[in-house]
């Protein structure tokens, strides 16, 4: 297995990849979360196309939690992935969609998970090529013992969030989702009482990159978040709060959870989950 925990690595740059691949190790495995399309038109050499997409669940009830992860677990294993691989996670950037699959694969235990930072841009600004050139990988079983409960929370540990001061619910919608003036289909909008907000997409800068991590831990402190902080992240379908779960994984927060089912559970579970509504100043 190729070692990039040794230094809590896990954001890969285009220079690091390259290396892992000119290198010809045999347990790194680029997977490719963008549109098949986009993966179809030109991808990095070697690397397997894993959608994200369409597995959701809108329930985060343990029955429904427990089907989402087998299937989650199911497409995992038709790329071909075992734990002993070492997987970097590339997107179009270092946007949502990668970070989801990051947070999936932690989820799931898997030892040892990277992300490129900054997607297929990244990689072909630094002056290398893509291909369209695939095999399709020969598909494995993927256990599920390891699932790791820690880093996923359900709509009953928001709930006892709301009144815990040793924890933050951090909202990382846009502005007019966290108004409630986009609802995103729900039956109601606004926030989960309580929390605070920080949209995802701040966490990056103008190319697409990650923030550096001084820069990141400077704008997570001002919100008063700390590495003895809990915190559970949410957005509409846990996306864009799995880039904040990164985000601070990235500066060495442990304590961090994704709220699974996020808006699309909360908004629809009037009986069970309280909402307000903030107002704009």
């Amino acid at each position: 297995m190729t070692n990039l925990r040794s230094a809590d690595c896990l954001l890969l740059t285009p220079d690091e990849l390259a290396a892992l691949i000119d290198g010809g190790s045999k347990d790194v495995v680029v997977l490719d979360v963008r549109r098949g399309e986009h993966y179809s038109n030109g991808h990095i050499p070697g690397a397997r196309h894993f959608s994200v997409f369409g597995i959701n669940t809108y329930d985060s009830d343990p029955a429904p939690v427990a089907s989402f992860t087998k299937m989650w677990a199911f497409q995992v294993a038709l790329t071909g992935i075992r734990r002993e691989h070492t997987v970097v996670v590339c997107g179009a950037r270092s946007d949502d969609t990668a970070a989801r699959a990051f947070w999936f694969l932690e989820y799931l235990g898997h030892p040892q998970v990277a992300l490129l930072d900054g997607g297929v841009r990244a990689w072909e600004k630094s002056g290398r090529s893509l291909t369209r050139d695939a095999t399709p990988p020969a598909p494995v079983s993927y256990p599920l013992e390891e699932s790791v409960a820690s880093v996923c929370a359900s709509w009953r540990d928001v709930k006892a969030a709301i009144d815990d001061p040793q924890t933050v619910i951090l909202d990382t919608r846009s502005e007019e989702e966290w108004y409630g003036e986009d609802t995103r289909g729900t039956k109601r909008g606004g926030a989960v009482p309580g929390a605070l907000h920080r949209e995802w997409s701040e966490n990056l800068d103008d190319d697409g990159c990650l923030l550096s991590a001084a820069e990141i831990r400077s704008e997570y402190t001002a919100l008063g978040i700390t590495d003895d902080t809990q915190v559970i992240a949410y957005c509409n379908t846990g996306y864009r709060s799995a880039h904040t779960y990164l985000a601070l994984r990235l500066i060495g927060h442990r304590k961090v959870r994704n709220y699974i089912s996020s808006w699309q559970e909360w908004g629809n579970r009037i009986d069970d989950c309280p909402v307000m509504v903030p107002e704009r100043e």
